[in-house]
């Protein structure tokens, strides 16, 4: 063990030591929640958007072109002349990419600390319910949605076959999702890989704000009414679209 008033003699034989019990890591465990709590909270607000954006496949076409097809002109073109023609959007992806690399790095970082901190002690008792739950399976709903962020790229972002079906227009946005959706295997996986984000988001809403320093009564409330709340109307916005597109509600 490590002591503050050393005893000479002890330490010749062995009994105690003065060095740490372990090594200062390079980077503090407050550091990594910080980038944790923020990349995480850049995914949120991501997907609120492209949820919102998603939904105008429901709106009606406008002189022949699909509401979600001018949607998806638009963030192709958004900020020019001041960036080229997709500029932007690249930016946006760039940012991602870089959140998405900095949380994986975060997690499993953390993971690794925490397992070496029980040694071989375990978590246990933890009350049940969806809080137990959802804290248990963050890992799991992660890797799911890491597979999940790599289909989707693949299936209606590049057309890449045979993840994308054969009809994969580029800039057919509305085409496109019918197309695959069309699919029940593809759209069984989707409504899965939304059901993990929920666990996700649930349990990481709460911990980002632990993690930034929420700990107000009041301001814990709101974001318990926030952590319920957002993730339920993401994932349910999500889920209805390639529901009704397999069941043939939009065509």
């Amino acid at each position: 063990m490590t002591v503050k008033n050393v005893d000479r003699e002890s330490v010749r034989h062995g009994k105690i030591t003065e060095q740490p019990l372990r090594q200062r890591p390079a980077y503090p465990t407050w550091a990594m929640k910080l980038v944790m709590a923020v990349t995480g909270l850049i995914f949120a607000l991501y997907v609120i958007g492209h949820m919102v954006g998603n939904l105008k496949i429901y709106m009606p076409d406008h002189s022949g072109v699909a509401a979600i097809n001018e949607y998806g002109v638009f963030l192709r073109e958004m900020g020019t002349p001041l960036f080229p023609h997709e500029g932007l959007l690249w930016i946006i992806r760039a940012v991602l990419v870089v959140a998405v690399i900095a949380h994986i790095h975060g997690a499993i970082t953390l993971a690794s600390r925490s397992r070496q901190s029980r040694g071989k002690f375990r978590r246990t008792n933890l009350m049940g319910g969806l809080d137990s739950t959802a804290t248990r399976s963050m890992l799991i709903t992660g890797v799911v949605l890491l597979a999940f962020i790599i289909f989707h790229i693949l299936d209606l972002t590049l057309g890449v076959q045979p993840v994308s079906p054969s009809e994969f227009t580029h800039g057919d946005v509305k085409g496109n999702m019918i197309a695959t959706f069309s699919r029940w295997p593809v759209t069984i996986w989707y409504v899965i890989a939304m059901l993990a984000l929920f666990l996700h988001l649930f349990h990481g809403i709460r911990l980002a704000a632990s993690d930034l320093g929420i700990t107000g009564k009041k301001w814990l409330q709101v974001v318990a009414f926030l952590a319920a709340v957002i993730p339920t109307v993401v994932v349910l916005g999500n889920i209805i679209m390639p529901l009704s597109i397999a069941l043939g509600l939009v065509s």
